[in-house]
């Protein structure tokens, strides 16, 4: 824009009055009327200030206007202009100028600018809603200048009247359908027409559309859905319908609901019980059509009611238990089997399961005088026992000739007394029982569940046929890799829950070798739920991938089994692995510094962990096989607390070149991954450094989740711009040194595992107390045996306190978590010895191990250490 200047000299000044202290405006603003579009100018002088600082105001608003133009006209002598090149009706208004002096603020007079122009208006007519034939009135106002300004409308296309002056209302006796109308406004310089409104009819409204469910706790369902069409009418109230399928009747209750919020929570539902809810809203007019069905199901719950008639029959070589079955209603839930509690002399016995309602127990003579309740049990839990009943003789095996009537007397007052005192001692046992069984403990060691074997109560039942890898849509390449490895389900029976993750659970498990010895192992067992042959095929691929480790830092594959499920065309696979005793190394390092009875990890034992995980890489490296989801969590403490690498279930293994390239997009540990990982998709051995250094780091902060207060969002920004990880507090500089290099930004400048394995075993033998000599880590004898290892008598040195320290560290947590988490269908190793067959107690392993596990408590120290990884990673088992 051009903007022309011109410099006035003025000798005299102009007869303005003086502001105070030597500010006076010589020139004013001056009132001007211009036609729309074109330019005005105003302009403002001042004296008595140095280069000062004029400011333009419109109506109370300071202006920022590139056109504002400053003149010199003296000494201490201003003049300033401010112009529109092309006005419009927003300029109109009041202007003046101000100008600030030692705090004070001076101001010109005040001048108006008129835009003359055709009518502008200052409220159009809008949208209206009505029934139908109901009268109503339209408004709308329009002013100049010029005035006057006359309005005429137009209803529906057609003139409505003659023009009149504004502000003008138009009653409208009522329509019958909806209409269009508008206002046209006219002055001397021309005609202005308003926005189109349109006259609604209200109508019902539709049907509610996105019915869904957002939250289930126990039975409370709270469902959300969105309106529909209005019909041009607020909604007051919408309707819940919810119907429940028995097999008795349809219950159908009605709900009314004030909305908004588009939310309501129903209560009051049955467990375990498939329910219907559709949804109505109601505006003025009336109710709108019912949205579709949405059919759920309530979650299962421990059984209400405890099993009726529970009676007996005994005799010297068997004893026969029989009780009343539960009602659908009382189960609330899929019975999983019937648990059977007895005691002898006020001793507690091991309880027994059963899928029948009824037991048969050999050996009817060690029964005499045992107390037994039966309690129904879910996937939740087992619900409320049943009132014991006493196992005595019948009367009818009692003959007492008639002269000896005082002796059976004797002898009925003597049964009556001990049957009161056991009634006393099981009463107040029954006192301690809880919503999922009796919580007693005998005086000795922890009472231990067992059961029988699957035969021993569904006789009837038949069996299985036995999986093979032939039934599955593998390719040959992988069935021939892992048949030398297949383990029949048969030999296997199954414990309570170690970990969980997204794809299936870990499982402790015992193992029936050929030689009948029993051995405790771990199972990955796939989720019952993933159906898909391109699933199992990643789960049975990474146990291709274990088969063929062999080192002592990687954990090794013992076989591979199929569970073969009724009614499915798949098997479930579980995949066989070393029972690792102190579980995964990211939870015993959150124990150490948060357990219930933290307990110190020496420099020397922290750098014999990273040791150890490095070598484990070093082989697998070598083995062209990239981890992808190397991180604390995924490595594993033996019995003598040597660390294992493992789950594989992101790895992959390299055909050519030296790195791998993510071809689909999937949830990976983005605070773990490198970063030309997280930029490219692109795997490497030098991808695998990066994560051991977090892992590093990991170890040095005892389990602390890496990069604190940085979101996953976040963590490429933060990579990108140079920041790393901090150095730990009390962590040695030679150490951070060693973690630093793994995240050089240039993968070939990491160092190899090979340089870090010898970086490491130096620092480790330099902390060593005593002799480098490499030595298990730690020897920990947490089976109670009390042998000694070593020889000769000798005081302990530290690593010999060390471990005796660390002998306290899987004891407490072992036993917490058989305690907390003991699930009532945990497998006995005494259950081998009775033979027969060795399925699981409850039959197929799908659903019932997954909803078993699902719902089972968790210690509270690894459930907090699962919580921090979930937003990072998944687990993959």
């Amino acid at each position: 824009m051009k903007l022309l200047l011109w410099v006035v000299v003025l000798s005299l000044r102009s007869p303005a009055g003086t502001c105070g202290s030597g500010v006076v405006f010589t020139k004013h603003p001056s009132n001007q009327t211009v036609s729309q579009g074109n330019e005005v100018r105003l302009g403002c002088a001042v004296e008595g200030v140095t280069e000062p600082e004029i400011t333009w105001m419109k109506d109370g608003e300071k202006l920022y206007s590139t056109d504002q133009v400053f003149l010199t006209l003296g000494e201490q002598h201003w003049e300033t202009s401010h112009s529109v090149k092309s006005v419009q009706q927003q300029d109109a208004g009041q202007y003046w100028c101000e100008v600030e002096f030692h705090g004070l603020t001076f101001s010109s007079e005040r001048a108006w600018i008129t835009v003359e122009g055709v009518p502008h208006f200052t409220q159009e007519p809008q949208d209206v809603a009505m029934f139908a034939d109901t009268p109503f009135n339209l408004t709308c106002t329009a002013v100049g200048p010029p005035e006057p300004v006359e309005l005429l409308w137009w209803l529906g296309g057609v003139r409505e009247g003659e023009p009149g002056p504004s502000p003008s209302i138009l009653h409208v006796p009522g329509v019958n359908s909806s209409i269009k109308f508008y206002c046209e406004a006219k002055n001397a310089r021309g005609v202005s027409v308003s926005r189109t409104g349109t006259a609604h009819i209200k109508v019902l409204p539709e049907a509610p559309v996105s019915l869904q469910i957002v939250g289930m706790v126990d039975n409370n369902v709270t469902l959300s859905w969105k309106p529909g069409f209005t019909g041009h009418s607020e909604l007051s109230t919408c309707i819940v319908q919810v119907l429940r399928c028995s097999a008795r009747r349809w219950d159908l209750p009605q709900r009314e609901v004030q909305v908004p919020p588009h939310l309501h929570t129903l209560t009051g539902l049955r467990s375990h019980a498939n329910y219907s809810a559709r949804v109505s809203c109601v505006n003025e007019v009336g109710a709108s059509p019912f949205s579709p069905w949405l059919h759920f199901h309530t979650p299962e719950a421990v059984p209400s009611a405890a099993p009726r008639n529970l009676t007996f029959d005994l005799s010297e070589q068997h004893l026969s238990l029989k009780w009343a079955e539960l009602q659908v209603d009382e189960l609330q839930g899929r019975l999983l089997a019937y648990k059977v509690q007895w005691t002898v002399g006020g001793e507690a016995q091991e309880p027994l399961l059963f899928k029948e309602s009824s037991a048969h127990l050999s050996g009817g003579g060690r029964f005499f005088n045992a107390s037994f309740q039966v309690a129904a049990c879910t996937a939740v839990g087992c619900g409320p026992w049943s009132p014991p009943v006493l196992v005595l003789p019948p009367s009818a095996q009692v003959r007492v000739p008639r002269s000896h009537v005082w002796v059976g007397l004797l002898l009925g007052l003597l049964v009556a007394t001990i049957a009161g005192l056991l009634l006393a001692v099981v009463a107040q046992r029954r006192g301690k029982e809880m919503q999922f069984g009796s919580a007693f403990k005998s005086p000795g060691a922890e009472t231990s569940v067992s059961f029988t074997a699957a035969r021993s109560f569904s006789r009837n039942v038949t069996d299985l046929q036995e999986s093979t890898l032939d039934g599955l849509c593998i390719n040959d390449e992988l069935k021939n890799k892992l048949k030398d490895v297949l383990i029949s389900e048969r030999l296997l029976t199954l414990g309570h829950m170690l970990g969980k993750g997204e794809f299936g659970s870990v499982r402790e498990a015992f193992l029936k070798t050929e030689d009948s010895s029993v051995h405790k192992v771990a199972v990955k067992v796939l989720k019952s739920d993933i159906t898909s042959s391109g699933d199992i095929e990643q789960c049975l691929k990474e146990a291709a991938y274990m088969k063929d480790f062999h080192h002592p830092n990687v954990i090794q594959l013992i076989g591979v089994s199929l569970h073969r499920r009724p009614g499915q065309r798949l098997p479930i696979p579980m995949v066989v692995l070393p029972f690792m005793k102190h579980g995964d190394l990211h939870t015993f390092l959150l124990l150490s510094r948060l357990g219930d009875e933290p307990f110190d990890l020496s420099l020397h034992t922290l750098v014999r962990f990273m040791l150890d995980i490095s070598q484990g890489m070093e082989y697998l490296s070598s083995k062209n096989i990239i981890h992808r989801d190397l991180a604390a969590r995924n490595c594993m403490l033996n019995e003598d607390m040597t660390v294992c690498v493992a789950d594989f279930g992101l790895s992959k293994k390299i055909y050519s070149g030296d790195y791998y390239r993510q071809g689909s997009v999937s949830k990976l540990p983005v605070k773990w991954i490198a970063l030309e990982s997280l930029a490219d998709n692109v795997y490497t051995t030098q991808s695998d450094v990066w994560a051991f250094g977090v892992t590093m780091w990991e170890i040095m902060t005892r389990g602390q989740t890496p990069y604190p207060g940085v979101e996953n969002s976040e963590i490429y920004e933060f990579l990108i711009k140079g920041e790393r990880l901090k150095k730990p507090a009390d962590c040695r500089d030679d150490i951070y040194e060693i973690m630093h290099s793994c995240w050089s930004p240039v993968p070939k400048c990491r160092p190899s595992f090979q340089q870090l394995v010898s970086q490491l075993d130096t620092l480790w033998v330099s902390l060593s107390p005593a002799s480098p000599q490499k030595e298990p880590l730690l020897y920990v004898n947490l089976e109670g045996d009390g042998g000694e290892h070593g020889g000769g008598a000798r005081a302990p040195g530290p690593e010999e306190a060390a471990a005796a320290a660390a002998s306290n560290w899987g004891v407490p947590w072992q036993r917490q978590v058989e305690h907390e988490e003991k699930d009532w269908l945990i497998g006995s190793v005494a259950a081998f010895a009775i033979g027969g067959d060795y399925r699981y107690i409850i039959g197929p392993c799908g659903a019932s191990e997954e909803e078993a596990g699902g719902r089972g408590s968790t210690d509270t120290l690894q459930e907090e250490a699962r919580d921090e990884d979930d937003d990072d990673v998944v687990i993959n088992v």
